[in-house]
């Protein structure tokens, strides 16, 4: 996971609202993310998220379990700090947590300053929780403005990486859906809602099996249009699938050009290595893109890693691409053509700009972000392949 944020805390609590609440108060050091009560996923979060503080929920009518919980989690992960969280006017309950092996207690509705100072203290005592496994690359294409273009550019930059020498997953999650399977002439049988319901069988086999190949030998992972909503998919479910493929790819380029604001996105740009937030010369799209952007900066998001992409670029028209990055704060990543005509005959003759333009300035400005973004990634080791690859000579 990047850098972007200092830490990831797991929380199970008692409802959503609870669990905004924690995230409002901890957002300038981490991300929260939910976990229901079972023993089982609470533990996988552990190892794929490298947490080493949860919280935990304690009521009357449950605290038999809740405590057990506690218990069983520090039995199987004794350097993990568990802090419950309850009515602070109940001595019971918090002599409960004590007994089980809780770190704290904090009470529903105390000060955000308060529990960010509890966790701070506890931080510091705490080794540092490190991957067990080295984990592939991970670069997110985003706008808030759905569009057929986010699909294009995130194809050709995951093309770029593949081509570089590193196996490459495109993990197309954008508005609308499942375009890049379509601007290639490519169908597939298996999407991501599949993905999220096979998490516990997402091996190299079932990857090279299901997963959709293209050119060069890219891997397309597309969303379907029977799907569920990003929006309704847990950030917990995400961290399980991110964990899972970043095992078996050294890179992974995400379009989630076009979704709305949800824990889930959050999720993809809080823990990528790049953020590529695209926008165009429009103010409208420049004015909800900020919109966003500073909400998100309010909220004490971390965005170091993320970078301006200035699309469907026009010269000589006003904001040129250095005031926009200036408004928005953001070192400038790339600069990309406008070229409606070569982009509009790429995207109904399904093939490539690399095919089709090798030469024109757009191509060549993808390639040269692509490259960027390979060089990133290059020194992780290539996954094995599955059997299939292998009989199939890695075709």
């Amino acid at each position: 996971m990047s850098q972007s944020l200092n830490q990831t805390f797991l929380a199970i609590t008692r409802n959503s609202t609870d669990l905004e609440w924690l995230q409002g108060a901890l957002a300038p050091l981490g991300q929260v993310v939910g976990a229901d009560g079972s023993l089982d996923e609470l533990l996988a979060l552990v190892d794929v998220t490298c947490a080493n503080l949860v919280f935990v929920d304690l009521d009357r009518e449950h605290v038999v379990a809740q405590a057990a919980l506690i218990e069983g989690a520090l039995e199987a992960k004794p350097m993990l700090a568990i802090v419950a969280l309850g009515d602070g006017m109940d001595n019971q309950l918090v002599l409960n947590a004590m007994r089980a092996g809780a770190r704290d207690f904090v009470a529903y509705g105390s000060r955000a300053s308060e529990v960010a100072g509890l966790v701070r203290r506890l931080s510091k005592r705490l080794p540092a929780a490190t991957p067990t496994t080295q984990l592939g690359g991970l670069t997110v294409l985003y706008d808030t403005q759905s569009s057929g273009d986010g699909a294009l550019l995130a194809e050709h930059m995951a093309l770029v990486v593949q081509k570089s020498g590193q196996q490459t997953l495109l993990l197309d999650l954008g508005l609308p859906r499942g375009d890049s399977l379509a601007l290639l002439g490519l169908e597939s049988s298996f999407h991501f809602g599949d993905a999220l319901r096979h998490l516990r069988r997402l091996d190299a086999t079932l990857i090279d099996s299901a997963f959709t190949s293209a050119e060069a030998g890219l891997r397309i992972l597309a969303y379907a249009s029977h799907d569920e909503p990003l929006e309704h998919t847990s950030a917990a479910e995400l961290y399980m699938l991110l964990s899972a493929l970043r095992q078996h790819f050294q890179h992974i380029v995400v379009n989630v050009v076009g979704q709305p604001d949800s824990e889930a996105l959050r999720t993809f740009v809080s823990h990528c290595d790049k953020l590529i937030w695209r926008t165009d010369q429009s103010v409208l799209d420049c004015r909800r893109n900020l919109e966003l952007l500073n909400n998100w900066r309010e909220k004490g998001m971390k965005l170091d890693h993320a970078r301006l992409l200035v699309d469907r670029y026009l010269r000589g028209v006003s904001p040129d691409a250095e005031t926009l990055g200036k408004t928005f704060a953001l070192e400038v990543i790339a600069v990309l053509a406008y070229s409606p005509e070569l982009r509009l005959n790429a995207k109904n003759q399904g093939v490539t700009l690399f095919e089709l333009a090798p030469r024109e300035a757009l191509t060549q400005s993808l390639t040269t972000l692509g490259e960027r973004l390979a060089r990133r990634s290059e020194g992780l080791a290539k996954p094995k392949a599955g059997w299939l690859n292998r009989i199939m000579g890695g075709k």
